[in-house]
């Protein structure tokens, strides 16, 4: 995963600050003689102090060129070494001192964090840098100790930060994969829940509008008077084309979720031209990008167009409707409005359908831990809108 514009612009202002606390501090502590700093400074030593800090500032880079870095305060230290001895060009108040600016200890430990890769190449730049910081040819217990210390501390922080991340990357990545198994599991138990649920309700249901049928069927044909027969044929075919419709539905039901082929987000401007296509004039305005919907969040929000649309089609006859769809990476925001309508809606269209749609769409939402809102507006227009979740995860999406 790739760190957005904010993160890079924090880590660069980590880096710059860092980069400024260092040249404060190696400033400071060689102007009171705890490094290469001379009692009577000529215009050398301040030379070099405005070198030594531009090499501190090196440190902003840190991240970006380690090595480089490393390199830069080496080259600055030997230059210092050299112009004390064997050149004589600057006299130390204190030759026992480490000439090695602080920035050292931060410098060693950019290579081994950041360029793992590289860390062959990073041993031989440091070993030959502890060997200028140490100063061997030069023998002080304390100076070879302090030294040691200034480009191993790094380094060993390196490795053990490196080591930690490596073993919290390892955990969360379990994490997930545990995750994504209880997600299949639990699919796995709804899917034959469901399949249980629709064995049952078929026996059921079936065994009696069967009988209905069959005694619709019988009176029919038994019956005197002609208007008997047509209402006991009117009964027996409403009963059969139940049979069809429960047959039909067990199947969904009995079908997982893999097998839902309800269409997502890409079949909203099918049913906008739909509706538009009847009468209705519709706009679909979507902002952001489709893609960070989920699946089962896209089929979600269909069926939530789908019923909004249909309702304002049965409900406000010579309205004008607009969709807007919003996506961004925490939610889908879809509102669905329609202007006043110009006309009274008709008994027959209106009153087909079991009025709890809203309902069902508003149980299916909070399934996906969404939230729907259904109500009329000031203009006198009716909106419908629904907030989702971007991501639900489910079997599909722990494939």
């Amino acid at each position: 995963m790739t760190d957005g514009p904010w993160h890079r612009r924090h880590r660069v202002a980590v880096d710059v600050a860092i980069a400024v606390a260092f040249v404060l501090l190696d400033t400071g502590t060689t102007l009171i003689g705890a490094s290469w700093w001379p009692d009577r400074p000529d215009t050398l030593a301040w030379v070099m102090l405005g070198v030594q800090a531009l090499a501190c500032a090196s440190l902003a880079v840190r991240r970006l060129a380690p090595l480089t870095v490393v390199g830069v305060l080496g080259a600055f230290t030997v230059a210092v070494t050299l112009l004390i001895s064997p050149a004589g060009a600057l006299t130390p108040a204190h030759d026992t001192n480490v000439w090695a600016p602080y920035a050292t200890v931060m410098a060693a430990y950019g290579p081994f964090f950041y360029q793992q890769h590289r860390r062959r190449t990073a041993f031989l730049v440091l070993a030959a840098f502890t060997l200028v910081i140490m100063r061997p040819w030069e023998p002080s217990v304390a100076v070879m100790t302090i030294g040691l210390l200034r480009t191993a501390v790094g380094p060993l922080l390196a490795l053990y930060f490196d080591a930690r991340r490596r073993m919290v990357l390892a955990l969360v990545e379990r994490a997930e994969r545990a995750e994504r198994e209880r997600h299949l599991l639990a699919e796995q138990a709804r899917a034959e829940e469901r399949a249980r649920l629709a064995g049952e309700m078929h026996d059921v249901v079936t065994h009696r509008v069967s009988l209905m049928v069959l005694q619709a069927g019988a009176l029919r044909v038994t019956a005197q008077d002609e208007g008997t027969r047509q209402a006991a044929e009117e009964l027996r075919a409403a009963g059969c084309q139940a049979l069809e419709e429960l047959r039909d539905l067990v199947g969904i039901l009995r079908t997982t979720p893999e097998g839902d082929h309800t269409p997502s987000v890409e079949g909203f401007a099918d049913l906008v031209a739909e509706s538009a296509a009847v009468g209705t004039p519709t706009e679909l305005i979507e902002d952001g990008d489709p893609a960070l919907a989920s699946p089962v969040v896209g089929r979600t929000a269909y069926r939530v167009l789908r019923e909004a649309l249909t309702n304002v089609r049965k409900h406000a006859p010579g309205t004008q409707a607009t969709v807007r769809v919003e996506y961004d990476e925490a939610q889908v925001r879809l509102t669905v409005h329609n202007t006043p309508p110009t006309g009274r809606a008709g008994s027959a269209l209106a009153d087909t359908g079991s009025g709890l749609g809203i309902a069902h769409l508003r149980q299916r939402i909070e399934l996906v831990h969404g939230t729907l809102r259904a109500g009329p507006c000031p203009d006198g227009g009716f909106s419908v809108e629904a907030t989702l979740p971007a991501y639900v995860p489910t079997a599909e999406s722990a494939v």
